[in-house]
C-alpha cells in the first residue's frame, strides 16, 4: 500500500489499518499531548494522544520530514 492509497481509506479504516498492520517505533511525549510513531509499509504514521481526555486526537500519516525529524533526538546512532 501507498502513502497515498492510505490517505484514500475512510478515517476508521486507517485507523484498523494502523493498529492491525503497522508497526510500533516510538513516541514522544508533550505537556499536553503524547505522539506515537508507527510505520507502515514505506511510510510512517504520528498518531497523538491527549491524556486528559483519553482520546486520539488526530492522525498524520508522511514519508519524511520534520515530523520524522521530531523522533531523530531518542535515536543515538
Amino acid at each position: 500500500m501507498t502513502l497515498y492509497e492510505f490517505k484514500l481509506l475512510p478515517e476508521q479504516e486507517q485507523y484498523r489499518k494502523l493498529f492491525n498492520e503497522g508497526d510500533f517505533i516510538t513516541y514522544r511525549l508533550e505537556p499536553t499531548a503524547r505522539f506515537s510513531l508507527y510505520a507502515l509499509d514505506k511510510f510512517f504514521v504520528e498518531v497523538e494522544y491527549d491524556p486528559k481526555s483519553n482520546k486520539i486526537i488526530k492522525m498524520v500519516s508522511f514519508v519524511s520530514g520534520k515530523k520524522l525529524d521530531a523522533y531523530s533526538s531518542k535515536f543515538y546512532f
